[in-house]
């Protein structure tokens, strides 16, 4: 490399080494204004005017290339966790629409009942599996935050504007 080239990559090192930190601290800075504000729950982040700049940010890069979630390490957190469904109801079990094409999601409630009269039995030509689509969360996302005594507080949060 001839000594132009390499002091041009020298100064470019150097100033990528000199504004990291800033970056770092500015990254983290907004990762924990997401995650105070996606913690809101009464009212939502939507109801916290505040909370609109960082959650709007946040939004936008999303359906960027390359986007990385911001964190707040002194919250001890990462990126927050995703689960699309609510529970099934009492009796209901967790089914999978498409399992016979090799996975599918679990996006269905299904019960076995018996359908027989009574009296005959629990025979298994009786038995019928109903099921039903499974009830989407409104707030998808959620952070589990640690308190200074231990526990875990799981705090659901929804991406819509």
């Amino acid at each position: 490399m001839n000594a132009p080239k390499l002091l041009s990559t020298a100064c470019v090192l150097s100033a990528a080494m000199w504004f990291t930190p800033v970056d770092q601290a500015h990254a983290s800075e907004w990762g924990c204004e997401v995650l105070l504000c996606a913690s809101s729950s009464n009212p939502a982040w939507r109801g916290v005017p505040a909370c609109h700049p960082p959650m709007y940010r946040l939004i936008s890069a999303m359906g960027k290339w390359g986007f990385s979630w911001p964190t707040c390490p002194e919250a001890g957190t990462g990126k927050p966790a995703y689960e699309a469904y609510e529970e099934c109801p009492a009796g209901w079990n967790i089914g999978y629409s498409n399992q016979d094409h090799g996975g599918g999601q679990p996006d269905l409630c299904m019960q076995v009942r018996n359908t027989c009269p009574s009296g005959f039995g629990g025979r298994g030509d009786c038995q019928q599996t109903v099921t039903m689509p499974r009830p989407l969360r409104e707030d998808p996302y959620y952070f589990d935050v640690r308190d200074d005594d231990g526990n875990v507080t799981r705090h659901w949060f929804s991406l819509r504007r």
